[in-house]
């Protein structure tokens, strides 16, 4: 695996006399790749069928002319206005019915037909046209899926998709009120036609209902990217990508992702901490300037797996964004820490957002490599280093992952539609058990619910799996290590019902969750020897054994000796001290970091990333703040 540098640009926003300036300064940087294209649909297409392709024509020339290589992306993420004109009804509505009007960005509705077939057309006009183009040596498909929540609409043209849908899903209305128990509350249908959206509605709807709709708006998500990844496929072998978000679970990114060659992600480790993520308040203060030290680590796993091996940064944080409620500078150093951490995750490429800061418009307090007068900004003499020390490490990919995390999309719909305690959320519990990993020292794998094979790893994790798919009930039935489930996993069915027997069924352990509390922040489950569990328990009946247990006696771990259930939701501390017990058995050796310190090994080198805000010492080395240290594997 090559490691590569990259950059946004937008040739669009800059004089033309500019451009080959800005192109011989990015080579310079040690740049490879540029990405162009992704919201220029209105001077690409500036009236209907009026394709204005010289100024790309040029660009594209001017950028491969100096050595770089071109990503483009289809503009499909801002449709121009006159689009509207001809779709009136192309715009997404919010769950209070609620238009969402023209004026930014990503303002259409996957459902709508008429706008889908634009996307084929102009992906059909752009491969044609640039499909063998030799400076065009990737493409993105649209830009940030659900950026701005825009992946659930509650439109005409959704109504309309999501009956039909449910009519090829169920096939009657008798079999759907079954399956979703609609004898409850009278809510029975007699023809799909009556089955509105479940917005609006005086209380909570059927969570079947609610599932349903998530389900067939992330197949919507799919669809959308699938029509402009067949039409480039006949134009183009260069590989098709899609720029992923951090902490989105809208949509199924496994499923989007098998039409795709590269997964990608946008890595904006300081907006994440203020935006994204639950923390107390100490801990945001102390990551303030680099982000939190797990943050951009899971998704790089967890992208690298949605992209079948293959990972690109295509936007990394260079310094202040504009979008988070605060908006510091990094710390010097962070821009190199953070490439390095993904190149050490597996990466291809990490492109810089973006080459120069843009003086208009919403973003103009986005930070770049430049300024907006051109000077540079403190990230590209980072960006310079980097390219320059790639050159003295080999090209190797990562090494093989000690453990695995299997991430389930369906099971955060499913939690967000019944979370049964105001702080459920299945990332948040995911998160929390990688965390526990990643401060032990391991290599991690995330891995696909319906994964059919975990003999590469020694200790697997499924945190809230709402069902357990057959595929991946057969590989634990087979799987020669540890394996702990839970909580809250497959104790529902595939339409958010009890099931009965009551769940978990697990390969040869008798195990059933008969009763569940969540906990408010006050209150805590105190565990046998130290310990406790926070936001969520269950109580469990079963004949296997208990290796762990609470305080009043109750079970908190059960199972045999290669699949045990969690029964609550961890402290960090309890879960480092319950990962520790599961490594000590299995003799997989830990390292206990220290906060702010991870690391991650390739094939040939193990790096050491210090998030912390001080200097800390790593073996025999001192690695200041925001500091990156490798050393070759013995």
């Amino acid at each position: 695996m090559k490691r590569t540098l990259g950059v946004c640009y937008y040739p669009e926003h800059w004089p033309e006399d500019q451009w080959a300036e800005d192109a011989a300064r990015m080579v310079a940087t040690g740049l490879t790749w540029v990405r162009i294209g992704e919201f220029a649909w209105s001077r690409m297409e500036p009236a209907p069928g009026q394709l204005t392709w010289n100024w790309l024509d040029r660009a594209i020339a001017v950028l491969g002319d100096a050595g770089l290589k071109v990503v483009l992306g289809t503009p499909t993420a801002t449709p121009p206005r006159w689009m509207l004109e001809k779709y009136p009804d192309m715009l997404a509505v919010d769950a209070q019915g609620n238009p969402r009007k023209f004026g930014s960005r990503r303002h259409y509705d996957f459902s709508h037909a008429g706008y889908r077939d634009e996307c084929r057309r102009i992906a059909r006009l752009m491969g044609e046209r640039y499909g063998k183009t030799p400076h065009v040596a990737a493409w993105q498909i649209d830009n940030e899926y659900d950026c701005h929540e825009t992946t659930l609409s509650y439109s005409s043209a959704a109504r309309r998709g999501f009956q039909d849908w449910l009519a090829q899903r169920y096939q009657s209305t008798d079999a759907l009120n079954r399956a979703w128990g609609n004898v409850f509350w009278s809510m029975d249908y007699d023809s799909f036609d009556q089955i509105d959206l479940p917005n609006l509605t005086v209380t909570e709807p059927n969570p079947a209902h609610v599932l349903a709709f998530r389900r067939y708006s992330s197949d919507q998500v799919a669809a959308f990217n699938r029509v402009q990844a067949v039409e480039l496929r006949h134009h183009t072998a260069a590989p098709l990508i899609h720029n992923y978000m951090g902490r989105t679970t809208a949509f199924d990114h496994w499923q989007v992702g098998a039409d795709l060659d590269v997964a990608s992600w946008d890595s904006y480790p300081i907006g994440f901490l203020s935006d994204r993520i639950e923390s107390i308040a100490k801990e945001k203060q102390t990551f303030l300037r680099q982000g939190h030290p797990d943050m951009q680590a899971f998704h790089h796993d967890l992208y690298r797996a949605v992209g079948k091996g293959r990972l690109w940064v295509m936007e990394q944080q260079p310094g202040p964004v504009n979008w988070a409620p605060y908006n510091p500078a990094p710390l010097p150093g962070m821009a190199r820490l953070w490439a390095w951490e993904a190149f050490a995750h597996g990466a291809e490429a990490v492109c810089y957002f973006r080459w120069r800061q843009a003086p208009f418009a919403q973003e103009q307090m986005h930070a770049g490599l430049l300024r907006p007068d051109s000077a540079p900004a403190p990230a590209l003499a980072e960006a310079r280093q980097v390219a320059d020390e790639i050159a003295g490490l080999p090209d190797v990919g990562t090494a093989p992952a000690q453990a695995a995390l299997v991430f389930d999309y369906v099971s955060a719909w499913g939690w967000d539609t019944q979370p049964q305690g105001a702080d459920f959320d299945m990332f948040r519990l995911a998160f929390a058990a990688y965390r526990a990993l990643r401060r032990a020292g391991l290599n991690i794998d995330i891995v696909a619910p319906d994964c059919a094979d975990l003999s590469a790893y020694q200790l697997v994790l499924a945190p809230g799996l709402m069902t357990l798919s057959d595929t991946l009930r057969g590989a634990l039935a087979a799987f020669k290590g540890i394996a702990l489930i839970g909580p809250r996993s497959d104790t529902k069915t595939g339409e958010l019902a009890i099931p009965t027997p009551l769940g978990p069924d697990l390969p040869d352990t008798d195990i059933s969750v008969v009763l569940t509390e969540s906990l408010p922040p006050s209150d805590k489950i105190k565990l046998a020897g130290g310990g406790r569990f926070r936001h969520w328990f269950e109580h469990l009946e079963g004949t296997a054994d208990v290796h762990l247990a609470t305080k009043a006696g109750q079970p908190a771990i059960m199972g045999g000796d290669h699949i045990r259930y969690l029964a609550g939701w961890p402290d960090d501390a309890t879960f480092d001290a319950i990962i520790g017990g599961l490594c000590d058995t299995l003799d997989l050796p830990t390292l206990g970091l220290p906060d702010g310190l991870r690391i991650r090994d390739t094939a040939t080198h193990r790096f050491v990333f210090n998030y912390a805000p001080k200097a800390q010492q790593w073996n025999d080395t001192i690695i200041p703040a925001a500091g990156v240290h490798w050393e070759e594997l013995k």
